[in-house]
């Protein structure tokens, strides 16, 4: 038998028709057996296999309601970890391609955080005084850290209510690994940027006196999004000197200056629910992924509506992108003749703890 490594060589040099056919002829074949999801940001042709679409959490909620055995994730691989966590032990999560990856995701690991939870044990107790708060896009064990460490999870919708949520708890919230997002659901909260304090976990302290530590609301790991740090203000600034009738809305993993200049501000399924009702005629720039503008921009037209890129350059999520229809075809092949590629398996004490997180989260929203 073939080793799976050996056997995707075979799909490698496939024309994506070629691809397209045979991922059809496989999903017909394993029926209800196996379900794929498709992330909003997911690339077009690999899309649109998708038998459920939406955002990370999302996604995975709705797979955990089916009898699927399968749960082919066409995202990345925290995203997987996700879906694995949240589903029943009888289904198994897959990722197509274990190199899709989130570079965001990547900023904070769990030696950084630990390392990072010590030195602010040495200004003050980070247990008694410090509420760690992941964003979703975040590795399985740093959500496991945060369940262990009295902590929770967010996502870009209900960032605030978390952040209410844990002042109620604590005095300080460390947030990682976004800045951006934490920034933005701060200042919206009412706290004050100098109490909002960037930490550079490549220096000691994170770079700031131990006065600054318990003076800071918030500590934010200095991690971003690299399709969200893109777009800049200046960007929005063109845009209404062109179209002063023209809309903005942003993702608030944009930097602060450009969620500002924003009219709207919201997570994707807002940024896709505002759009769709927005009024017919409509000029928009849009400040996310650009698989999920271009495809908005299409379904909206028959509207009048335009839906235009806030970037000038080309910037998608590039990791998720590696997910194409050469790795689904492999992927589901495999599982056609009995074969699991690329499972995603969180270690059980880390699922229980990450699970724990996960679930005061929904109990909050």
């Amino acid at each position: 038998m073939q080793t799976a490594a050996i056997a995707f060589d075979r799909f490698k040099p496939l024309r994506d028709d070629a691809c397209e056919s045979r991922i059809v002829a496989a999903k017909a074949a394993l029926g209800r057996r196996a379900v794929i999801l498709g992330h909003h940001y997911q690339r077009a042709d690999v899309y649109k296999h998708a038998d459920l679409s939406g955002d990370s959490l999302g996604l995975s909620r709705l797979a955990t309601k089916t009898d699927a055995e399968y749960i082919v994730f066409c995202g990345v691989h925290f995203m997987a970890e996700v879906a694995d966590i949240l589903s029943k032990p009888e289904q198994t999560a897959i990722l197509p391609d274990m190199n899709a990856g989130c570079s965001m995701a990547d900023m904070a690991n769990l030696a950084k955080v630990e390392r990072v939870w010590r030195e602010i044990g040495t200004v003050l107790d980070a247990d008694e005084y410090v509420t760690p708060i992941t964003y979703i896009n975040s590795a399985a064990d740093l959500k496991a850290f945060c369940g262990e460490h009295g902590g929770i999870v967010c996502t870009s919708s209900n960032a605030q209510a978390i952040l209410d949520w844990a002042f109620a708890r604590r005095e300080k919230v460390l947030f990682f690994p976004d800045q951006h997002l934490g920034r933005w659901s701060g200042y919206m909260n009412g706290i004050k940027p100098d109490e909002m304090l960037v930490w550079d976990f490549d220096e000691p302290l994170g770079g700031l006196t131990p006065e600054q530590i318990r003076r800071a609301k918030i500590l934010l790991w200095k991690g971003h999004c690299s399709v969200h740090q893109m777009f800049q203000a200046q960007h929005i600034l063109n845009f209404r000197n062109q179209y002063p009738d023209g809309m903005v809305i942003a993702h608030p993993e944009c930097n602060f200056e450009v969620c500002k200049l924003s009219d709207y501000v919201g997570s994707t399924d807002f940024i896709l629910k505002t759009l769709q009702e927005a009024k017919p005629g409509t000029r928009w720039l849009v400040g996310t992924e650009l698989n999920l503008v271009n495809r908005l921009a299409e379904q909206l037209k028959p509207e009048g509506k335009v839906i235009q890129f806030m970037a000038p350059t080309v910037c998608m999520c590039s990791t998720m992108a590696r997910i194409d229809p050469q790795h689904l075809a492999w992927t589901l092949e495999n599982l056609v003749e009995g074969r699991v590629v690329n499972p995603i398996r969180v270690p059980a004490r880390e699922a229980e703890l990450a699970r724990a997180a996960l679930k005061r989260m929904l109990e909050v929203v």
